[in-house]
């Protein structure tokens, strides 16, 4: 009688380190592999988070781990938010179900947290030039071991789409470091390369075998550069014909793949081979977002960052609604704008879904102009449209507007032409942490002489305010948080605002505040309690000067509240205003401190830089004393 089979012992507990997952057979790797991504929708099913893409990493992660001695060896993540399986498999594995979470993991890549994050990372394409800075450094070394180090850049979900990883690239393969990039492509419009034709070309191409003989015929040819020519032309066609990655050849690159990044016998086999080269070597992995995971393999951007979800139905959590998100009020608004104005066209760098701009896309297609990971093409991009007479609006997150700053500077501002930027996502974000901050848009905007800067307290005012920089002559910016506002009613009809007008909407004794944006109803209550003068100031610039002034001879203390940074910011604005026409009146200037913020809720995150009621309420007594009080 056969003896019942042993059931098989869970591996991934047993991993607390990458030297564990060594320790493994290569037999071992796939139930590795299942084990991680089903702890991986176990956790993050409870507290939602990036899904998709990491889900596409397991297999990689793990051989990428297997074969190299990391963290002696250098792994760089491009868009952090597929690096969740390296967290588990490199010591936090314990510590996943704190993610995005006050106190617990970054929500991407660290190098404060973990000695494996070989490199912050929030924002995309920036992994090459970093792993080829490393590379070349390494190289560089006065220690011979160093040499030996291998750095691995792995780069995917749309980063490619940006120039910075070309520019690295070009400049990479002219060097000739020891660097491997992997390109982790998870568009399904190539999948029908993957097969065992081009496994087999990889295998063989990255084989000593061939790498031998390549190598030994260059030195043989060498002297021969008649031959030697028609050798590397000859080979070049060949591939060239089987691959699609020409392109990197010519950069310098040796290209190898594309082969399937879930077959982990396959990348094993690859990345080992690859190891044992010198030069810059580029290996085209293909993945599927969401695998294993059926609902979010079939929806992957649903899916791209959920709330909570029920794993068994594959559903995902709703909260209740409050209202339109300001993300909905700009789109809203977008689509009622393009009717009106037929030269209106929208630009955003892969911020679709984001940014609101779904309808728009579908309803006015020719007018829709999504760039890709690109910040510094959008930018540029609609300053062209302007000067042939377009109208053209740029939906960007704020943090991702501060990578096309200098395009902001010369090819907008300079220029003075017409481009609205409707800038999401600014001031506290929250959960994404400190490279998702939105924390310094009015400080880098205020500056730029003709820049109109406008920051609504509610959901109709964001609107008048899309309105108003529609009609402008030259640039302007609304900028609005992440989430919903106060709940006001929405007008639709066009009403631009007066430039440059403040809002009084409380008149009171002794105190003013003066608050930005989604601050003004935060503070309405104690504006109420203090029996102070409440003023929405709209405009960060131009400023209401005539309306300061006013406040400042009928007011004996003057407080600024903003959710960016004080240093540079409104508040620096008013107190700078108020300066230059002759007044002497006290300001607190409330607002984020020059600190790059930690991860957590928005109201957790406000609250730590004392810009919650509250803190609020404590600052503004201890700059007036009681008198203020009612």
């Amino acid at each position: 009688m056969t003896p019942p089979a042993e059931p098989t012992r869970p591996l991934l507990p047993r991993i607390e380190g990458p030297a564990d997952l060594r320790a493994l057979s290569r037999e071992q790797l796939p139930q590795v592999a299942a084990e991680l991504r089903e702890h991986l929708v176990q956790t993050l099913a409870g507290i939602g988070g990036h899904f998709a893409a990491n889900l596409g990493t397991v297999e990689l992660t793990v051989a990428l781990h297997y074969v190299f001695d990391t963290p002696r060896d250098r792994l760089v993540w491009d868009v952090g938010h597929q690096a969740y399986p390296h967290k588990v498999l490199t010591g936090r594995r314990d510590r996943l179900g704190t993610i995005r979470r006050k106190g617990g993991l970054a929500p991407f890549p660290t190098r404060d947290e973990s000695e494996h994050d070989a490199f912050g990372v929030g924002h995309s394409s920036t992994s090459v030039s970093a792993a080829l800075g490393m590379a070349l450094a390494l190289s560089r070394s006065a220690d011979p071991a160093d040499h030996q180090r291998k750095v691995v850049a792995v780069i995917g979900d749309g980063a490619m789409t940006a120039g910075m990883v070309f520019e690295a690239l070009n400049h990479g393969g002219m060097l000739h470091p020891n660097l491997l990039v992997v390109l982790n492509d998870n568009d399904m419009s190539i999948s029908e390369n993957v097969g065992g034709l081009s496994h087999y070309f990889a295998k063989l191409l990255s084989g000593r075998t061939y790498y031998n003989l390549r190598e030994g015929s260059k030195k043989v040819l060498a002297h021969m550069p008649t031959m030697w020519e028609l050798a590397r032309r000859s080979e070049e066609h060949v591939k060239g014909m089987v691959f699609p990655g020409t392109l990197f050849e010519e950069l310098g690159w040796n290209y190898f793949g594309p082969i399937d990044g879930h077959d982990l016998d396959t990348l094993v086999t690859m990345l080992r081979n690859l190891r044992g080269m010198d030069g810059p070597q580029f290996l085209h992995v293909v993945t599927r977002k969401g695998k294993g995971f059926a609902p979010a393999e079939a929806d992957p951007i649903k899916w791209h960052g959920p709330s909570s979800f029920d794993p068994a139905k594959g559903e995902i959590h709703s909260k209740p609604a409050k209202g339109p998100t300001y993300s909905e009020v700009f789109g809203s608004w977008l689509c009622d704008a393009a009717e009106r104005e037929p030269r209106l066209v929208a630009v955003t760098p892969a911020m679709r879904e984001g940014s609101g701009l779904v309808e728009f896309s579908q309803r006015f297609p020719d007018r829709y102009h999504d760039v890709g990971i690109a910040e510094q093409h959008a930018v540029t991009l609609a300053a062209g449209m302007a000067c042939e007479g377009l109208r053209p609006v740029v939906a960007i997150y704020s943090t991702f507007l501060q990578r096309a700053y200098d395009q902001l500077v010369h090819d907008v501002a300079v220029q003075g032409l017409p481009v609205v930027f409707a800038i999401d996502r600014a001031g506290v974000v929250g959960p994404d942490g400190a490279t998702h901050a939105g924390s310094f848009d009015l400080a880098y905007l205020r500056c730029l002489p003709g820049m109109v800067v406008m920051a609504p307290a509610d959901e109709d005012e964001c609107r008048r305010m899309l309105d108003t920089g529609l009609a402008l002559p030259g640039p302007s910016a609304v900028r609005y948080p992440r989430g919903g506002g106060p709940g006001v009613a929405i007008e639709r009809s066009a009403r631009p605002l007066p430039v440059g007008r403040a809002e009084v909407r409380r008149t009171g004794k002794g105190l003013a505040l003066i608050a930005v944006g989604a601050m003004v109803p935060l503070v309405a209550p104690l504006a109420d309690e203090l029996d102070a003068t409440l003023v929405n100031l709209r405009f960060v610039k131009p400023l209401d000067a005539a309306l300061l002034a006013e406040l400042a001879r009928t007011h004996a203390h003057l407080v600024t509240i903003e959710d960016g940074c004080a240093m540079g910011g409104a508040g620096s604005a008013v107190a700078e205003c108020l300066a230059q026409q002759g007044f002497a009146v006290r300001v607190l200037q409330l607002g984020l401190p020059d600190e790059f913020l930690a991860h957590g809720t928005r109201e957790e995150v406000l609250a730590a830089a004392g810009l919650d009621l509250a803190g609020i309420r404590t600052r503004v007594l201890a700059f007036t004393g009681p008198r203020a009080a009612v």
